[in-house]
């Protein structure tokens, strides 16, 4: 069988279900039935061919992630949290072999001297796997999907991602071309309103992003995308983001955009916010807007930047942040706020907004960043905010 599917794909084309039925017709004994034979290749293709199992599971517009813990868990998550998709896998072999077409697939390797592997699909799909016995309780295999992002602004309103008076703050804000940083968690929309920001820019602007994998599509006429690339088998080819940001800042970019800042680039980033490309942003993993800070910092530090210059540089480079939460399902814009120095002179988060309401401590600063810009601040009840009291 195995012979005559190598020959079927010869060439390097993908085994197709015909050539499946050609080979199951050669191999079986006697006559074999349509119905059974449908069964028979659905079954070959299972073992064969791409995600296998899951792949109707990765084909559904609402999923987001799929996990595999083992031959009888199998979840995803379409945007509501887990649920048991109700797929089962015949053995830890399946899955191991599962996890193995893919990373190869990936161009990555996968075995008992690399037992774990970080990858990514040719449709943008990131493979994480680890084998047993590594993972004690049996390989695991996690599946991100990443789809390109292509919300603007006002349909994240209707949505509900943008309460309260969020959308004509933001609005404001790339206006003032202030520079901002997306935080949140994982899953929780932080490349969403990314992409949306970006859509929502003058079409005259030249806009470079780059990002370690490809999720902004936003609708702006004038965008360059860079996208990073991981070594192949032999180590070798890999260009960071680190790599990317350097060179885009020789692309004449009017805003820099990061889609993910996530190691040494911040250092890269930091320094273009600083040299006259205002306006700029990037997403950041951060659990509070107020630990924004912190977490650039420990990016920074280990790419070569003191805490004193890291300190400086953030304070001179970053206006505001923009803090995204999930619940239950929900995702929204839970908090804006401006960044500022404490007493001690460390770089502090002030509120200027929660969940679209205005104010707190860093609302005079928010208004004092819009005006100093020449933007009107938005009529946005100004008069009844006293100190972060309503």
């Amino acid at each position: 069988m195995a012979r005559r599917l190598v020959t079927e794909g010869a060439g390097g084309a993908p085994v197709s279900p015909a050539a499946l039925a050609r080979a199951l017709r050669r191999e079986l004994p006697g006559v074999v039935g349509d119905a059974e034979l449908a069964h028979l290749i659905k079954v070959m293709r299972t073992e064969l061919v791409g995600a296998g199992p899951v792949a109707e599971l990765l084909a559904d517009p609402e999923t987001t992630d799929v996990v595999i813990n083992g031959p009888d868990q199998v979840l995803v998550d379409r945007g509501a949290g887990w649920e048991d998709s109700g797929i089962r896998l015949a053995d830890d072999a399946a899955v191991q072999r599962l996890a193995r077409r893919l990373a190869v697939a990936a161009g990555r390797r996968l075995d008992d001297a690399h037992p774990w592997v970080d990858a990514r699909m040719a449709d943008g799909t990131r493979v994480h796997a680890v084998l047993a016995p590594v993972a004690v309780s049996g390989t695991c295999l996690s599946l991100r999907v990443l789809r390109p992002v292509r919300h603007d602004l006002a349909a994240l309103q209707q949505r509900g991602f943008l309460p309260g008076v969020g959308l004509t703050l933001l609005r404001a804000v790339l206006q003032a071309r202030l520079a901002t940083l997306v935080s949140g968690g994982t899953g929780s929309g932080k490349t969403t309103l990314l992409g949306a920001l970006i859509g929502a820019l003058p079409p005259g602007e030249r806009i470079v992003v780059v990002e370690d994998a490809e999720e902004l599509r936003p609708p702006h006429p004038h965008v360059v995308r860079l996208v990073a690339r991981p070594a192949n088998v032999e180590g070798a080819g890999a260009v960071t983001l680190r790599d990317l940001v350097r060179q885009a800042l020789r692309m004449r970019p009017d805003r820099l955009i990061v889609g993910e800042v996530r190691g040494g680039e911040v250092v890269e980033l930091l320094a273009a916010l600083n040299t006259g490309h205002d306006g700029g942003a990037g997403t950041v993993h951060a659990n509070t807007a107020a630990d924004v800070p912190d977490r650039v910092e420990a990016l920074a530090i280990p790419a070569g930047l003191s805490r004193a210059a890291c300190q400086a540089q953030l304070a001179a480079a970053v206006q505001v942040v923009l803090h995204v939460r999930r619940s239950a399902g929900h995702r929204w814009l839970a908090e804006i706020a401006v960044l500022a120095r404490d007493g001690s002179g460390r770089v502090v988060v002030e509120s200027a907004a929660r969940d679209g309401v205005p104010g707190g401590p860093g609302w005079p600063r928010l208004v004092e960043l819009l005006t100093d810009r020449g933007v009107e601040v938005p009529a946005v009840g100004v008069d009844r905010v006293d100190g972060g009291r309503r």
